[in-house]
């Protein structure tokens, strides 16, 4: 099968969060499994192609070619999205740019894929020019949409629609119109020949107004088209018995080292070095749906007994409120507020437990690296995490609260540390969740079978 995935960013081209982990894991994945696969992404500054292709950056690795659509008025700046100030004022005509720039480079190549899958509201238009645009070339040509995260649409003013090149009488309620905006991610949905999200659970939840962010009626006139498959993780880059980027490497029959690692990231960070006490990690974006907000409430109370590291960049609020428990607890609490690959890996090997309780998640990879590191999650049950973490009292290997709030956050938390003192009990535990597997190979294959499916859909 030809393939052209697309995606606004990849690793380790450009990152921002889980997208670019799942666009640069899956493609490779499918690419073993004897496909065609080549991907498409902006030529983001930084980003140093060795080749240059139809006007394009060209890098080949692993057996998938990576094609960089080049546009430096557009994606020659420090950040993909925007600054600390807010999103770029322009990303509807950098991103309506990057969709056609595709579908010009596929004919250019003269590649005619059987499947483009497209990522989230930044090539969602693909979805649209395809289907308006694309000609005899592309005559056999499926597309499927996969939703990382529903929260995130691209809507931007009407008065935006006439840069798209695109009809006026397609702003209308039945495709872009949203609430007298342009929304490029509905678009995307009406015209995706299957869509797909990040999880089951979550592919159910989007097509209620809980949580279909405004689009669950969409959503549902589509639902014979919706698929959650469940997102993986890219054992080369997380695996704790080869990760250059820990302490000390360790395995499944060499868990002893996890207390080493845990000491070092305890010394390296300014806490007090005590294996009994529980460490607890997060590592993420410092905003609500993360659940920042229920955690800053219950610091205080969880800071009284355990030891926290957190690592990321998020809303002011919550950094300035999180710098205040930190000035107090400065032997308990290490608040670290930038992006920081290295450290990252370390708090994943180092703490006790990790920490995710997101008022909502997609899908969630965090949960699942945790696991391959033998640190185990404590998660709100909604979701991928509900797809993904089963309580220990059921035979699982993580601590899921139900009702979103910190009462229920910190008794999960206590919860935890009542099988921490275990010392056997917790062994049991880091023993069976080292091995889950949570690889590409099976998510792969499930993608496949969407594939086959789209193609036979009239």
């Amino acid at each position: 099968m030809k393939i052209a995935f697309c995606s606004s960013e990849v690793f380790p081209f450009a990152k921002t969060g889980g997208l670019a982990d799942v666009s640069g894991a899956l493609p490779l994945a499918l690419a073993k499994k004897g496909h065609k696969v080549k991907v498409f992404m902006p030529l983001y500054k930084g980003i140093k192609p060795k080749e240059k292709r139809q006007g394009c950056g060209y890098i080949k690795k692993d057996g998938v070619e990576f094609y960089f659509i080049k546009n430096d008025k557009f994606y020659k700046r420090d950040g993909i999205y925007g600054t600390s100030k807010g999103d770029y004022p322009d990303n509807l005509e950098r991103f309506s740019f990057y969709c056609e720039e595709v579908l010009k480079t596929l004919k250019g190549i003269k590649f005619c894929p059987d499947i483009i899958h497209t990522n989230d509201w930044q090539a969602s238009l693909i979805n649209v020019y395809l289907k308006l645009k694309g000609n005899s070339f592309f005559k056999n040509t499926k597309s499927v949409l996969t939703i990382h995260n529903l929260a995130y649409q691209g809507i931007f003013n009407k008065d935006k629609f006439s840069s798209l090149n695109i009809a006026d009488e397609y702003y209308s309620p039945q495709y872009f119109e949203f609430y007298d905006k342009v929304n490029l991610l509905k678009a995307g949905i009406v015209f995706a020949d299957m869509i797909t999200t990040v999880s089951p659970t979550y592919a159910a939840g989007i097509q209620t107004p809980e949580y279909g962010c405004g689009l669950d009626g969409v959503l549902r006139s589509r639902r014979g088209r919706v698929a959650g498959i469940l997102n993986a993780i890219d054992y080369k880059i997380w695996d704790p018995s080869k990760d250059k980027l820990i302490y000390k490497k360790y395995s499944s029959n060499t868990l002893k080292e996890k207390g080493a690692n845990k000491a070092k990231l305890q010394k390296e960070l300014g806490l007090a070095v005590d294996k009994d006490k529980l460490l607890l990690g997060m590592v993420g974006r410092l905003a609500e749906q993360k659940g920042i907000d229920i955690l800053s409430k219950s610091l205080n109370s969880i800071l009284k007994r355990y030891q926290v590291v957190i690592l990321g960049l998020g809303d002011t609020k919550y950094h300035n409120s999180l710098k205040k428990a930190a000035a107090k607890s400065k032997k308990k609490f290490s608040l670290n507020l930038r992006f920081d690959e290295r450290l990252a890996h370390r708090i994943y090997a180092g703490c006790d437990c990790f920490l995710m309780p997101s008022r909502f998640e997609p899908c969630g990879l965090s949960q699942l690296i945790s696991y391959k590191y033998a640190t185990v999650p404590i998660v709100h049950h909604t979701g991928g995490l509900a797809d993904t973490v089963v309580d220990v009292e059921r035979g699982g290997g993580g601590f899921p609260f139900y009702k979103y709030d910190k009462e229920h956050l910190i008794d999960a938390v206590e919860r935890a540390h009542e099988v921490f003192k275990n010392k056997s009990a917790w062994q049991n535990i880091l023993k069976q969740i080292i091995k889950y597997d949570f690889s590409w190979d099976s998510g792969a294959d499930s993608f496949i079978e969407v594939y086959k499916k789209c193609q036979s859909l009239q």
